[in-house]
């Protein structure tokens, strides 16, 4: 039997498009539900793990620990989330390796908060300095929220001790907590602060990025997943640097006064983040451009802040064991800063 042409290539694109299939490796990413990871999705909107030849699957998590667990798990295969004691502890054993860079709290760029009742903000709580004696909001224990009221400490000089800190679990309670004057402060992103402050229910006392410039968030895989499939992390992680390359051309351009440029550059980027994030919202934009964070240039790890993190959390007793950075650091994927 013979087929006509049309029927010859109908088959050959119904081979080809079944050979792409096959050929796309399926890479789980474990991800917060929010807008920092922004990047990410710029990629995947844009097609830039597609044409890498993956199938990138997002795993979306309420808080940062439960993604370090699920790559030791074996559920995700990479994770971008806040390096916490709990990471380091799971890094140290041999189970984590930070392969990359994510948000970056930088001096003069306002994304993370310190924002104080009004209760305590009248009561004379109007700096950073004044924090000791007050209680303070954060997810929990070793979160990145107790590393940097810690650092906080170092640098405005108050004792961490003299803190009550309360664990809320989730970032709204945080900022729920002192909205209602049932803590005296908290740290929150600036789209969750600002409105806070703009309430009169709560004042901003100071951007953490001024005074603790660090690594926030950072991209992370396992050792197995290194050792295994080395070459599709390396694809992933050049698409991921475009996404980045794309984030920072619509968001981290600033004019001659420090103030962010908005043109068309960054109305292309709002709708593919709105997809995952304020869905359906009609002031979607404005949130996104509120909760912008810094991203360095093709996605570089802070090496130096994450060998400092390191030794925070063994200061307090919440990584035990020596552990070597280098052992838990692999730069053979991205740059460093």
């Amino acid at each position: 039997m013979h087929l006509g042409r049309r029927a010859c290539l109908g088959l050959m694109a119904a081979a080809l498009t079944a050979r792409g299939a096959r050929a796309a490796e399926t890479i789980r990413l474990g991800l917060l539900h929010t807008v920092s990871p922004a990047p990410f999705y710029l990629a995947q909107e844009r097609g830039y793990f597609t044409q890498a030849g993956l199938d990138v699957q997002f795993r979306f998590f309420e808080a940062a620990q439960p993604i370090a667990a699920a790559a030791v798990a074996g559920d995700i295969d990479v994770g971008i989330t806040a390096l916490t004691g709990g990471f380091f502890s799971l890094a140290g054993k041999g189970a984590l390796k930070v392969i990359g860079g994510g948000l970056h709290e930088q001096k003069g760029y306002d994304l993370t908060a310190v924002l104080v009742s009004k209760k305590a903000y009248d009561a004379g709580l109007t700096s950073l300095d004044k924090l000791a004696g007050h209680s303070f909001a954060i997810t929990q224990y070793g979160s990145s929220f107790h590393y940097m009221i810690g650092r906080l400490a170092d640098v405005a000089g108050f004792d961490l001790k003299t803190v009550t800190l309360r664990p809320l679990q989730q970032i709204s309670n945080m900022v729920a907590a002192v909205r209602t004057g049932q803590v005296d402060a908290t740290m929150a992103i600036a789209s969750m602060a600002r409105p806070a402050a703009a309430s009169g229910e709560a004042h901003i006392i100071g951007w953490v990025g001024d005074h603790v410039p660090y690594q926030i968030t950072a991209l992370f895989t396992t050792r197995a997943v290194i050792a295994e499939r080395a070459a599709a992390l390396k694809a992933f992680c050049g698409a991921y640097q475009r996404g980045v390359a794309d984030y920072r051309e619509a968001f981290l351009r600033f004019d001659a006064q420090h103030k962010p440029i908005v043109d068309a550059k960054t109305d292309a980027a709002i709708p593919a983040i709105a997809k995952y994030v304020f869905i359906g919202d009609p002031n979607a934009a404005e949130k996104i451009k509120a909760g912008i964070g810094w991203y360095d240039e093709g996605a570089a790890l802070d090496v130096q802040d994450v060998r400092a993190q390191i030794a925070w959390f063994q200061a307090q007793g919440m990584v035990k064991g020596p552990i070597d950075p280098a052992d838990i650091v692999d730069t053979g994927f991205l740059p460093t800063r």
